[in-house]
């Protein structure tokens, strides 16, 4: 089988930002430059959102999907940077948006028409109109 670290964020409360955090860590212990952060509540990401993003990264802090106009952080390319987050975190900074335009981000468009392939869900509602969207009929 398939052997998937728990890697706990660095500290509690902090959010998206300290999944990214424990995510660079992570990966600058396995060597790695770049690390693909995405959330657990998008059930619908693109098949071709990794390449797409590594394509459009060239030297940018972060690649991140755009639709309609709307940046998604939550589903970005980002180029590891510890200490730079490390000094952002310790400056208060929580967004992972203001992160990535700190860090120079560029975008990667998706259409805007059709489902929207970086909804997640949160409520309740979010949860049916996903169901929805996978059993149509429902």
């Amino acid at each position: 089988g398939i052997t998937v670290p728990h890697i706990a964020d660095p500290a509690p409360g902090l959010g998206p930002i300290g999944a990214l955090a424990a995510g660079f860590g992570f990966a600058a212990g396995a060597g790695c430059d770049r690390l693909l952060l995405i959330g657990c509540d998008q059930p619908f990401l693109p098949a071709d959102l990794l390449p797409r993003l590594a394509a459009a990264i060239a030297g940018a802090g972060a690649a991140l999907p755009a639709r309609g106009g709307q940046v998604e952080p939550l589903a970005g390319l980002w180029q590891v940077d510890e200490p730079a987050l490390a000094a952002y975190i310790a400056g208060g900074g929580r967004s992972l948006h203001g992160f990535a335009q700190a860090q120079g981000h560029v975008t990667a468009d998706w259409p805007a028409e059709g489902a929207d392939p970086f909804a997640n869900i949160n409520t309740p509602a979010d949860l049916a109109a996903a169901n929805r969207r996978l059993t149509p009929g429902l």
